[in-house]
């Protein structure tokens, strides 16, 4: 009788880890994060947490549709903006004319870009507007604080890197300046300087510190092994002033909670004391938005929080910006940003980038691609200078 051995076992094969995402899906996950992030938190801008429940009869877990339902063009205080529906804001359409702005100096921007070429971005080529359903000037569309850039720049001559005084200190500046942190990617500190020379030409104060805290926040999150702590770790080691200690108590309470839901309230109490806008967002408080080494804008510290509160993971984070309320677009988009450049595009929920671009008419990938372009140029031209200073501080130094 001959006799068979048995078979072998079969092993399941071990679960693998995804790649750590390239430069070029970081980019990408950031860009079309935040303009994800935009979209979702449109339509419930400015409104509180219990406001969006009353509204929406729960929580929001995706894209809705406005506030005021079909009567969005008469809808106040909104009106006549069609937010909802997928559709991208003004954060967005600076983010992206901000690109274009990389795509044409291919290098690092100052200031008098911002003047050079942002401005006449926004004022002398039509676009697509979703939120007006139309082509206009971006400037018919973007918020006061952004044409404050027009006038003093194009019409007011002012030296680019002055133009921000004078004007009310928010979050107009940061929430567009993902670009140079992706540009600076793994080189926050660079990020953050570029930030704060670009930022000069629109903000002051608080408003331009946070600019630059954000776009080093992201170039943060393009580090390989980069997690949400070692974000805000950099955050608070390059943040000054009121911006510095806004994140820390925030990111303090953030750390004691594992979902969304517990931290809308306490992450609102903690930004509270620094914040200036104060607690009825839709009746800024007299000392609102004005310069103060003091006070923060409440939507980058936020947007940290949340991306703790998520540990890094995309949904979770913008869901958490979107259902706070307030500025909650700003803060998606900033939360989506970071979370996107953590984790690549394949964090952005597939469903939500498809549904966002073809509401918006818009290609969220395109800018990203011509960032990516960008910043391999930025990177070749920086350690060709960095290369020609270190021989001539070789030949200074020779003994």
């Amino acid at each position: 009788m001959t006799s068979t051995a048995p078979p072998a076992p079969t092993r399941s094969a071990p679960p693998t880890t995804p790649a750590a995402p390239t430069l070029d899906e970081r980019i990408a996950g950031a860009l079309v994060g935040a303009a994800v992030g935009d979209a979702l938190g449109g339509p419930v801008e400015g409104y509180a947490p219990e406001q969006i429940v009353a509204r929406h009869g729960g929580r929001i877990t995706g894209v809705v549709g406005p506030w005021g339902g079909d009567d969005w063009r008469t809808a106040r205080p909104i009106a006549p903006y069609h937010k909802g529906d997928g559709h991208v804001t003004d954060d967005t359409l600076m983010t992206h004319a901000l690109v274009r702005v990389y795509g044409k100096v291919r290098d690092h921007l100052d200031a008098y870009a911002v003047a050079d070429h942002l401005v006449p971005e926004l004022i002398s080529k039509p676009r697509w507007i979703p939120e007006l359903e139309a082509e206009a000037l971006p400037l018919q569309r973007i918020f006061l604080a952004e044409k404050w850039i027009v006038a003093r720049l194009h019409y007011g001559h002012v030296d680019p890197r002055e133009a921000g005084s004078g004007n009310i200190v928010n979050c107009g500046a940061a929430m567009y300046m993902a670009p140079v942190g992706l540009v600076n990617a793994a080189d926050p500190q660079a990020a953050y300087a570029e930030a704060l020379e670009v930022a000069s030409a629109h903000q002051s104060s608080y408003g331009r510190e946070a600019a630059a805290v954000f776009a080093a926040a992201v170039a943060a999150a393009c580090v390989p092994g980069a997690t949400p702590t070692s974000v805000v770790e950099t955050c608070l080691s390059l943040a000054k002033d009121g911006t510095r200690t806004a994140i820390d108590a925030v990111c303090e309470t953030a750390v004691g909670h594992r979902d969304f839901e517990s931290a809308l309230v306490p992450l609102r109490e903690a930004i509270a004391p620094f914040d200036t806008v104060g607690p009825d967002y839709r009746a800024p408080s007299l000392g609102a938005r004005r310069p103060s080494r003091l006070h923060a804008i409440e939507e980058l510290p936020v947007a940290l929080g949340m991306l703790l509160v998520a540990d890094g993971d995309y949904r979770q984070t913008v869901l958490g910006s979107v259902n706070y309320g307030r500025d909650c677009d700003s803060i998606a988009t900033m939360g989506g940003a970071i979370a996107g450049a953590l984790h690549g595009e394949r964090a952005v929920p597939a469903d939500w980038a498809k549904t966002v671009g073809e509401a918006s008419r818009l290609d969220l990938r395109a800018p990203a691609h011509t960032l990516a372009e960008v910043a391999r140029e930025v990177f070749a031209h920086d350690t060709a200078r960095r290369r020609a200073h270190e021989a001539a501080f070789a030949a200074l130094a020779r003994p």
